[in-house]
């Protein structure tokens, strides 16, 4: 069966999370995925609000740039998360966009070897391990959490580049795709990857293609629509089952800047969409 869920992109005003969360929520998606970018809202403060105000919803964060923060502080959120909303949660981690992370005076010499040992570090942290260690980045001296999550945390890492993908593929529990990745390079990286989640363009409505092309022409994507979903739940389905073939463990629809009713996308989503997928 094919994961299905939804973007709440961070260009909407934080206070429209709630009604989208709960609605997702009461139609049965399976998952509200969240951003952190520069300088919008904080995905660990947005991550608990949606999980306090839902049931059943499982949320992701895709994701959390890394240079942002010690890793024994997100080890320390990340395990509040797990243990107030079991199997709920899944963060995404990855180097930032490197402009964003020379604005705020966080940009690294290598972003990859940053990467490699907060991922490595975070997951020792979140297994209950004491850890001390001294890499580039990241120095530890004993550090353990009193309260580690119970069970398995995933921690994922976001990658577009080819090195960030293999970096992702070794050491992260899975690997999220940004939206505009298109089936094919699923299908690479599914040998490797110990999960795929994917975002994908989409839309709906009579005007769903319309606003798809403004969409893929703002990402520079025009030429881009094999790797994007505009029309009816069987049209949005067609395209979510290619991605399933290709690997893809989990969809991630991202709705378009303008989309009018993100309510509505999430309720089509779930109760139109999901029942042509699964």
């Amino acid at each position: 069966m094919t994961t299905l869920g939804v973007v709440f992109r961070p260009q909407n005003p934080p206070e429209r999370l709630r009604s989208v969360a709960r609605a997702a929520d009461e139609a049965g998606l399976d998952q509200l995925w969240l951003w952190e970018d520069c300088f919008l809202e904080s995905g660990i403060a947005t991550a608990a609000a949606a999980l306090a105000w839902t049931d059943r919803l499982a949320v992701g964060v895709g994701l959390l740039p890394v240079p942002f923060r010690n890793v024994a502080a997100l080890a320390m959120e990340a395990a509040t998360l797990h243990r107030l909303f079991p199997d709920r949660v899944l963060l995404t981690v990855g180097h930032g966009v490197q402009d964003w992370m020379e604005q705020v005076g966080a940009r690294v010499g290598s972003p990859l070897t940053l990467l490699r040992e907060h991922v490595e570090a975070l997951k020792a942290l979140l297994a209950g391990e004491t850890v001390t260690t001294s890499g580039r980045y990241v120095k530890l001296d004993k550090v353990k959490l009193d309260y580690p999550p119970v069970g398995t945390a995933r921690i994922y890492a976001g990658a577009t580049g080819p090195k960030t993908r293999a970096l992702a593929c070794e050491v992260a529990d899975g690997i999220l795709l940004t939206a505009g990745t298109p089936p094919q390079e699923v299908a690479a990286v599914r040998s490797t990857a110990k999960a795929v989640t994917v975002y994908v363009h989409a839309a709906t409505g009579p005007d769903a293609e319309a606003r798809m092309a403004r969409e893929l022409e703002s990402w520079n994507e025009s030429d881009g629509w094999d790797a994007a979903a505009a029309g009816d739940a069987a049209a949005v389905a067609a395209v979510v089952n290619r991605y399933r073939d290709a690997g893809a463990d989990a969809v991630i629809l991202q709705p378009t800047a303008d989309e009018p009713d993100l309510e509505g996308f999430v309720r089509f989503t779930a109760q139109q969409v999901g029942p042509l997928v699964r």
